[in-house]
């Protein structure tokens, strides 16, 4: 098995590499290109067929409505309940598995042996996505392209902009501006366990409306703004009333972020320039970056970009189990990570990034190695290593298709240390309210103004 993926992989890395160039600034691709979004690909850009083996099935268009279980404003009910795992990956049998899997995983054997585990699943290509953002998409081909140093997109709309990408660059801008609806209100917790076990939960009332995916959005009408976030901290009570604004700008070279922060001791908002990169994130205990939000976001300016190719991967996909309303944090949270009971990983083909920090420039991790779904767009794994060249933190997402909607999105993220034994997980709903899509707001309630409102409630 090993030497068949390992030549599949030189393969599509090949492939890759005579596609086009590899430096940001190209031009979108031909018309003749963008028609195989609507025949050998699918909308996304993803390969519409199957693999050579049969373990990865053709994509057939995902699942573009609930089943029949699910009942609108519940916890997402699993479509795949009766499902068995295939097998499971553990330190003692990893060899035969070890081509197919990330880094990242191998490292978490070595350092969990006798409890982390993978049980993996038949592979379901569940992603799905609605008609504009399909049609958007194939658009995009053709006139999408990169500012010449990279760091902000031109010329796109609504859609992923290059769903036929030519370099790293372009992959991690898919994932930026991937669909999640046209607004997002979740309340979501976040635990970062010692390495015994023991922790505090911290809940998160965030609010977020993307800019760009509203209907007839152009990067020209949305001024260079991506997104309007609003986070309110809402336990444990030392924490709670600590709100954060930000206003996520497309270029951040040509407009940084804007963050603002209201302290409820203070009663003051105030600018929170440090809101970005590698400072650590809301509550996070230091387990979390800003950076690792939603596995990665904000600026790609501190990192040269390198594509890999395409590889076939264990990874975590339609984990509707760790969404459960039937599951307890509790039950949950161990030590070390979170309990691989309660996992799912398929085989997927997976775009494979690797970041390196520029010479220079300061930042944490010395390098990102990402790891892409190709139907989604959504990381999926991230493997990041320190100055030294050495893994120090390995991050998942554990997606689900939010079917109702429908959507790829992660339902919990982990990022796992492996010096220091802990791990910080985001986004826990089991016990709380589902999270909301498409729901109304106004930009109005996103400003310095509406923030002092809210802080003297």
């Amino acid at each position: 098995m090993a030497t068949n993926a390992t030549a599949r992989k030189l393969t599509l890395t090949l492939a890759i590499a005579v596609f086009g160039a590899t430096l940001p600034g190209r031009a979108a691709v031909s018309p003749e290109e963008a028609a195989r979004l609507r025949d050998d690909l699918t909308p996304m850009g993803a390969v519409r067929a199957g693999n050579e083996d049969g373990t990865i099935p053709a994509w057939e268009g995902g699942i573009t409505e609930p089943p029949p279980t699910y009942r609108p404003g519940s916890h997402y009910t699993d479509p795949f309940a009766d499902d068995e795992p295939l097998f499971t990956i553990t330190a003692e049998n990893m060899e035969e598995y070890r081509d197919r899997l990330t880094a990242g995983q191998i490292a978490m054997f070595e350092r969990y042996p006798d409890t982390w585990r993978m049980p993996v699943y038949p592979t379901r290509r569940s992603a799905a996505y609605p008609e504009r953002i399909y049609e958007a998409t194939i658009a995009n081909a053709t006139t999408a392209e990169l500012t010449p140093e990279g760091w902000g997109v031109r010329n796109a709309s609504e859609g992923i902009p290059f769903p036929i990408p030519q370099n790293g660059l372009e992959c991690i801008w898919n994932h930026l501006m991937r669909y999640r609806g046209k607004t997002v209100d979740r309340l979501v917790g976040q635990v970062a366990p010692t390495p015994g076990g023991a922790y505090s939960l911290v809940m998160l009332d965030e609010k977020v409306i993307w800019a760009y995916q509203q209907p007839g959005a152009t990067i020209e009408s949305i001024q260079n703004r991506l997104a309007y976030f609003l986070q309110t901290v809402t336990q444990p009570p030392r924490l709670a009333g600590r709100i954060l604004l930000v206003h996520e700008t497309l270029d951040q070279t040509a407009e940084p972020r804007m963050a603002w922060v209201y302290n409820p001791g203070q009663r003051r908002v105030r600018r929170a320039p440090n809101v970005a990169y590698d400072n650590p994130g809301t509550a996070s205990d230091g387990q979390r970056t800003n950076d690792q939000t939603d596995m990665f976001n904000g600026a790609p300016d501190r990192y040269d970009w390198r594509l890999v190719g395409k590889a076939e991967r264990f990874v975590p996909y339609n984990n509707y189990r760790l969404h459960s309303s039937d599951v307890r944090y509790a039950d949950l949270i161990q030590p070390g990570h979170i309990n691989p009971e309660y996992m799912r990983y398929e085989l997927h083909r997976v775009w494979e990034v690797e970041a390196t920090l520029r010479e220079g420039i300061s930042h944490i991790y010395g390098k990102r190695y990402f790891y892409i779904d190709e139907d989604s767009w959504q990381i999926v794994a991230v493997d990041q290593y320190d100055r030294r060249g050495q893994l120090w933190r390995v991050s998942e997402a554990y997606t689900i298709n939010y079917y109702d909607q429908p959507l790829i999105w992660e339902t919990l993220a982990c990022h796992y240390d492996l010096q220091n034994g802990r791990y910080l997980a985001f986004g826990l709903s089991n016990e709380g309210r589902v999270i909301r899509f498409n729901t109304d707001m106004s930009t109005s309630d996103f400003t310095p103004e509406a923030l002092r409102r809210l802080g003297r409630r």
